[in-house]
């Protein structure tokens, strides 16, 4: 019988769509002609031995693409740990860790092993890309620096001689399952361990809006078992630039952030509060070399802060 799809959401890449089928074992994504090659991309890395989905058939109609992939599984990393919290705040299961921490090591052994050095080209590429560094210094052009601009360009120095690989850009426990990794759309060449070590570290740019945190423990522990995974391939430990992959995740969950009705004070709120949390990441770093979003606030603690007193604040 012939799948009949059912709108599941849109995406932000290649102006397109994801779809789910009657049972919910395969999904459908369309889009224009980038999602030809997100297709081809992820066929290439599956051969490579990455945890990803088998890209089933592929199709187009007129201007748009369209690919199809079984589902790996009913609920995403984030979806487990935000139905184990039951809506309240509080520490994600030590299940889920380690559930992130053995799919990681897949995708992390799959990258070291097919890794490529570094070049300058290839670093300044994935500081753009990854970071969306275009987007982030048009709609904050006063954080656009010579400083900032100084503290990035010693991030890549420290990353000079550290391995790249083909990477998802946007990792994190939502695009995670037990089973492999989803949603490839913005991919490119990162440092090896970019993708992975920084995942439950990147939950705190939320504000606590995930309804659940990784504890300090957690998050060592996770850091710690990708290391050792990465050690027998790469022979060394990737968490040595955590502060590198996160002053780019700083300046990722700064992107888009701008509202364009700036009477919307909600959306200015969250806005003012990511800007905050890049300022605090670049002070962190060049003072320590290392960001602990442990010393985030949560975003209703920015929120009860008077306005004056908001370091970032546009």
């Amino acid at each position: 019988m012939k799948d009949e799809w059912t709108f599941v959401k849109k995406r932000t890449a290649a102006e397109g769509a994801v779809w789910v089928n009657q049972d919910r074992s395969r999904y459908r994504r369309t889009g224009d002609s980038r999602l030809k090659a997100e297709a081809a991309f992820q066929q290439r890395i599956a051969a490579l031995g990455y945890p990803v989905p088998a890209v089933l058939e592929t199709g187009s109609v007129g201007a748009e693409f369209s690919f199809v992939e079984p589902s790996l599984g009913p609920a995403s990393l984030h979806d487990t740990a935000w139905n184990a919290v039951g809506g309240a705040y509080g520490p994600m299961p030590d299940a889920v860790v380690d559930a992130a921490a053995a799919v990681g090591a897949q995708l992390l052994d799959a990258q070291a092993k097919h890794a490529q050095p570094a070049t300058r080209a290839a670093l300044r590429s994935w500081f753009e890309e990854a970071g969306w560094t275009g987007n982030v210094f048009a709609e904050n052009p006063d954080l656009d620096t010579p400083h900032t601009r100084a503290v990035v360009d010693a991030a890549l120095d420290r990353l000079s001689h550290t391995p790249m690989c083909w990477a998802h850009y946007d990792y994190g426990l939502p695009n995670a399952f037990p089973a492999g990794v989803i949603d490839w759309q913005h991919h490119g060449l990162a440092p090896v361990g970019y993708d992975t070590f920084p995942a439950l570290e990147i939950i705190a740019f939320k504000g606590g809006t995930k309804g659940y945190y990784a504890t300090g423990a957690q998050r060592e522990r996770y850091v710690a078992a990708l290391d050792e995974a990465a050690l027998s391939v790469l022979g060394s430990r990737p968490s040595r630039h955590l502060g590198e992959f996160l002053l780019i995740k700083a300046l990722f969950f700064l992107a888009l952030m701008k509202p364009a009705d700036l009477t919307n004070t909600d959306k200015v709120l969250k806005w003012n509060y990511r800007r905050t949390l890049f300022t605090m990441g670049v002070e962190q770093y060049e003072r320590t070399g290392r960001i602990d979003t442990g010393t985030f606030p949560s975003l209703d603690d920015f929120a009860a802060q008077p306005e004056h007193c908001r370091t970032g604040g546009a």
